[in-house]
């Protein structure tokens, strides 16, 4: 199986779905490329807090949200400016009781959240994923 701490070998996408093993990461990634027509971009991360690849999904040099692979599950970083911080906190309400708990717990740093939110399935966190994706960038 491939090492995403090995710098020296950029995977494929496909080798990346293999290491998560969750169909859903396969569905999430289609869905944001369907939606926004953005680009993934595999890149190699040597921040101490969160090493190895990662997927970046930009669209007119905009990152809608970051993936970090895991094994059964990832994690997509989606970040909260000062822009669509008013926008997000009138949806939380519609968003599970999870989202609110990351949103809440996330510290804002230069104006910023960087929330960190792990996918397993489908369901509701996943749409609310999007939900703030949306905000960010209108498909």
């Amino acid at each position: 199986m491939m090492d995403l701490q090995d710098r020296s070998v950029c995977p494929t996408m496909e080798e990346v779905g293999e290491v998560v093993g969750n169909p859903a990461f396969g569905r999430f990634c289609a869905q944001i490329r369907d939606t926004y027509q953005c680009s993934e971009r595999i890149e190699y991360s040597s921040c101490s807090w969160e090493k190895g690849w990662n997927i970046k999904c930009k669209k007119a040099g905009k990152t809608l949200c970051t993936i970090y692979p895991r094994e059964g599950y990832f994690t997509v970083m989606v970040v909260v400016g000062a822009k669509e911080k008013p926008l997000v906190e009138a949806a939380l309400p519609q968003c599970t009781a999870e989202l609110r708990q990351i949103y809440h717990q996330t510290r804002e740093g230069n104006g910023q959240r960087w929330l960190m939110i792990d996918l397993e399935d489908e369901g509701e966190l996943y749409e609310d994923v999007f939900r703030l994706i949306q905000i960010r960038r209108k498909p």
